[in-house]
């Protein structure tokens, strides 16, 4: 980000393609739909182009990328009213909503995997906005509980909590 605010095009480049996937995942999980999501997608990178003279390195850079896209979820989620999101497409009738089978599985075994993958969807919709956050921020972005708290402007303990409950509550689900 050093490099790019000093003027390195190329920098910026491959921030984006370093960090582009696990932030649209991030924002994609967190919006009902992918027009929201591209659209807030689009405005956070926009945030760190015109941040960029101002950026410091405080923290690693995907501490400062994050706490952008938290808020402007935040203000997004406010400006819409939202709350909770679907994880899947849309129900069983979604080809997306299929877990990969091997050829070679029993039918029995199949309907396992879809019943399970079932569980975990309605408990992970179930997880509070703050435990489904810091979940999907700790286990699909790959931050440190103390970059979560950073980017979220929550204290570690709180952000321990929210992950060991949205943990343990997506492991009963699929132990169901």
């Amino acid at each position: 980000m050093l490099a790019f605010a000093a003027g390195d095009a190329g920098a910026f480049d491959r921030l984006y393609a370093r960090h582009r996937g696990t932030v649209f995942r991030f924002v994609s999980r967190s919006l009902p739909s992918r027009a929201d999501a591209e659209e807030v997608f689009q405005e956070v990178w926009m945030k760190a182009i015109e941040a960029r003279h101002r950026y410091e390195p405080r923290a690693k850079f995907t501490t400062w990328l994050y706490a952008i896209a938290h808020n402007h979820l935040v203000d997004t989620w406010r400006k819409k009213g939202l709350t909770l999101v679907p994880l899947d497409g849309g129900g069983e009738d979604d080809p997306a909503f299929d877990p990969p089978s091997d050829p070679g599985d029993e039918p029995f075994a199949q309907v396992a995997t879809r019943e399970a993958m079932a569980r975990f969807v309605a408990a992970f919709e179930a997880l509070p906005p703050a435990q489904r956050e810091a979940f999907v921020m700790k286990e699909e972005a790959g931050l440190s509980i103390a970059e979560i708290a950073a980017a979220t402007g929550t204290g570690e303990e709180a952000v321990k909590s929210r992950v060991r409950y949205a943990t343990a509550k997506l492991r009963e689900a699929l132990d169901g």
